[in-house]
């Protein structure tokens, strides 16, 4: 029978291919967010970078700010392959347009994606004298 699956047509056991959007959502990704426990806010503007582990030391990936809600959302488009990452927060500039000393420049957070649908997001608490750092990782 011509068009006929058949028994040893493997067709029928197959999951449904996935769409672009599935694979997507599916893709290795870091988000950040950055929280100003002084003020009780978001921190907005706060300059971040994303790097990528090489033999040779860390590599830029993306550059970006904390948006109105003190998170970067941009790293989550980018196209991340299994690797060290790290984020650095440019803590001690956004302390400064605030007019306040803080005793840490910069805060960094070293995460591992492993596998093709690790999700990693980071957040951060920042105060002139402490920081609490958050890990939200998922597989």
């Amino acid at each position: 029978m011509h068009g006929d699956s058949g028994p040893f047509d493997d067709r029928r056991n197959q999951p449904p291919a996935q769409s672009r959007a599935e694979q997507e959502q599916k893709s290795m990704k870091v988000t950040a967010q950055a929280l100003d426990v002084v003020y009780g806010r978001p921190a907005v503007g706060v300059p971040a970078r994303l790097e990528r582990r090489a033999p040779k030391g860390w590599e830029p990936v993306a550059g970006a700010a904390t948006d109105e809600e003190g998170r970067i959302r941009d790293w989550a488009n980018n196209r991340l392959g299994k690797g060290d990452y790290r984020v650095v927060f440019d803590s001690g500039s956004y302390f400064a347009n605030l007019g306040v000393g803080a005793v840490y420049p910069e805060i960094a957070v070293v995460v591992g994606l492993l596998d093709d649908t690790d999700a990693c997001q980071i957040q951060v608490l920042l105060a002139p004298y402490s920081c609490s750092i958050f890990l939200d990782a998922r597989s």
